[in-house]
């Protein structure tokens, strides 16, 4: 199925220049958040941002020792999904610049741009995503 040959409610088979450019706004936005995010996820488990003496004072307090390496697993584990995300959205910025922004990978048909909007990365349309379960 080319893209051509699946259109829109109004006809259409890909976004306007004018359209791809609101949404490139829309994902550099979530981009910059989102690299802000991963730095402070980064430090919270490599304790990179620390000026204190954790590391190299000795502590008796096991529980809190248990608890410090729990969240480190926990923010490492959040910086794995956010660097995943931050790779989704440059994904979005290619396909931008291929004007295949915006267009189902399962349907062909154009994600309706409420969904992108709240979705950026988004590569499959409500339709699509509904089938998947």
């Amino acid at each position: 199925m080319k893209a051509e040959d699946v259109k829109d409610d109004k006809g259409r088979t890909h976004y306007s220049d004018e359209e791809l450019e609101e949404f490139r706004t829309i994902i550099l936005e979530k981009l910059d958040k989102a690299r802000q995010d991963m730095v402070l996820l980064t430090e919270a488990y490599s304790n990179s941002a620390g000026n204190d003496i954790m590391d190299t004072s000795p502590t008796f307090k096991v529980l809190e020792e248990g608890y410090q390496v729990l969240s480190k697993e926990d923010n490492a584990r959040l910086a794995g999904r956010q660097e995943k995300f931050i790779q989704s959205l440059e994904n979005a910025l290619v396909r931008i610049e291929n004007k295949t922004y915006g267009i189902c990978r399962e349907t062909g048909k154009l994600i309706s741009k409420e969904r992108l909007r709240i979705v950026p990365h988004a590569t499959l349309s409500m339709e699509a995503k509904l089938k998947q379960k």
